[in-house]
């Protein structure tokens, strides 16, 4: 009666663990998010360049560079020694707008 039990067994249980590698191996992937959302678009300038640019543009003291809905925010010093924060065009360098922090 063992082997009759361990005949039926077996090949339940190799069928039951392919059924389930099969199922698994149809879930789709998660879904990731684009590139574009978590990064600049290779055309975009690097934080290193803009960086330097502000620097040439006679900013001091840059703190802080991140990258903040399409474009770059910088945390710096002016030529007048104020504490600004500068909102950057990622593609040009361009300095969008400046607010004066206190």
């Amino acid at each position: 009666m063992r082997q009759t039990a361990i005949r039926f067994l077996l090949p339940a249980a190799t069928a039951a663990a392919l059924t389930l590698g099969i199922a698994q191996a149809q879930t789709p992937a998660p879904a990731q998010a684009p590139a574009a959302a978590t990064a600049p678009a290779a055309a975009q300038l690097t934080i290193r360049d803009i960086y330097d640019r502000m620097e040439a543009a006679g900013y001091r003291d840059i703190r802080q560079i991140e990258w903040d809905h399409g474009r770059y925010e910088v945390k710096a010093s002016n030529a007048q020694g104020e504490r600004v924060k500068l909102k950057v065009n990622a593609g040009t360098g361009a300095v969008e707008s400046s607010r004066v922090r206190r």
